[in-house]
């Protein structure tokens, strides 16, 4: 069972709080009151914690998106496979294209287990960029798992005078973006600068609005949503061949897109390529699930047991499909590596992605 409510509404901090020095012997009590050491379930049993917590699932976009709504179907189908069937609250926290509900879940948030979060992928890997606002650090969190990877396409209205990746490099293509930092706002000034398109970023949308203004005409178009978004709150535009497909931004090309050229793929600079994998890394775990640091193990292999079992469950993957979505799910270990490897990168490469991103 899950309930729509709203998000308490929590201020966004624009700097990194002061540091406070405190003695060794302090920190160790002060961590001693704040959580239950890793491992430890504070008494309880994992079926008892599961049967006696209300569960909450903060999704990190509004309403209506994909997000919120693949976030809603996992919250139905998650509690079916956790210990106790225990009902999960579903709260919208929107703000920041997701970083407050990342701020929150790892500074706020109860460490317990009872608060879990269907996590914006980009807003999950600011902190490698080093920018202010993400006081988080991704490879900290519990990743509980990922529905499925996502793909950043490029799109232009059936009617725009834009119809291919060729034209949007000969005349200006306004495109539809929520803010400079996330995926609409990054990936047309990525495109102009390593393949000359002329692509120009209209932002100060939500991401409702980015697709009325789309069918609206007030833009040619949007460059960076996922094409599973499209496929889940737009099926009517696809069914209706409403779009044209200009360009998929990928690490491979998507296997619903086979005759849609993959930007990567167009690109002959060797470093520009490697950037670019950088920065489309959060895309590899593109609707993941997690929970704040330290949350007792035995709950943690709870919700990813019940994670793997709702993915092969044949209802919400029929479900699931109804959206226009199909399971291509990545472990939490999986994550884990992808993220180890992104942070590996040399500093040179790290700085210009984050230039890139709007990072700098």
């Amino acid at each position: 069972m899950t309930t729509r409510d709203n998000a308490p509404r929590t201020k966004l901090p624009g700097a990194r709080p002061k540091k406070i020095h405190v003695t060794a012997a302090t920190a160790s009590v002060l961590a001693a009151l704040t959580f239950p050491a890793h491992g430890q379930s504070a008494g309880q049993s994992t079926e008892q914690f599961f049967k006696s917590t209300q569960l909450t699932m903060i999704v990190g976009s509004g309403a209506g998106g994909g997000y919120d709504v693949l976030g809603r179907l996992v919250a139905q189908y998650l509690t079916k496979y956790l210990p106790g069937k225990p009902n999960i609250v579903v709260k919208n926290m929107p703000s920041a294209s997701g970083v407050q509900a990342a701020n929150y879940m790892f500074n706020t948030a109860p460490h317990d287990g009872s608060t879990i979060s269907a996590a914006t992928n980009a807003a999950l890997m600011l902190p490698f960029y080093n920018t202010h606002v993400a006081h988080y650090d991704p490879r900290k969190f519990e990743w509980i798992g990922s529905v499925f990877k996502q793909q950043a396409i490029c799109v232009t209205w059936h009617t725009s005078k834009i119809k291919t990746l060729a034209d949007a490099m000969k005349q200006e293509t306004t495109v539809s973006a929520t803010g400079v930092s996330a995926g609409p706002g990054v990936f047309p000034k990525i495109l102009n600068e390593m393949l000359g398109t002329k692509f120009k970023v209209i932002s100060g949308y939500t991401t409702n609005s980015m697709r009325l203004a789309i069918e609206k005409g007030e833009v040619d178009g949007a460059c960076g949503l996922a094409w599973q978004t499209y496929k889940t709150v737009s099926r009517d535009w696809i069914a209706n061949k409403k779009l044209n497909i200009l360009a998929q931004i990928g690490v491979e090309k998507h296997p619903d897109l086979p005759d849609v050229p993959n930007v990567l793929d167009m690109i002959k600079n060797p470093d520009d390529k490697k950037v670019l994998e950088l920065i489309v890394t959060p895309q590899e775990f593109g609707r993941p699930y997690i929970a704040p640091p330290g949350v007792p193990a035995d709950r943690m292999e709870a919700y990813r047991k019940a994670f793997e079992a709702m993915l092969k469950d044949k209802q919400f993957i029929a479900d699931l499909a109804k959206q226009g979505g199909t399971p291509e799910p990545m472990t939490a270990e999986a994550i884990t590596a992808l993220l180890a490897k992104a942070y590996a990168a040399p500093q040179a490469l790290r700085e210009r992605a984050a230039a890139l991103a709007g990072q700098l």
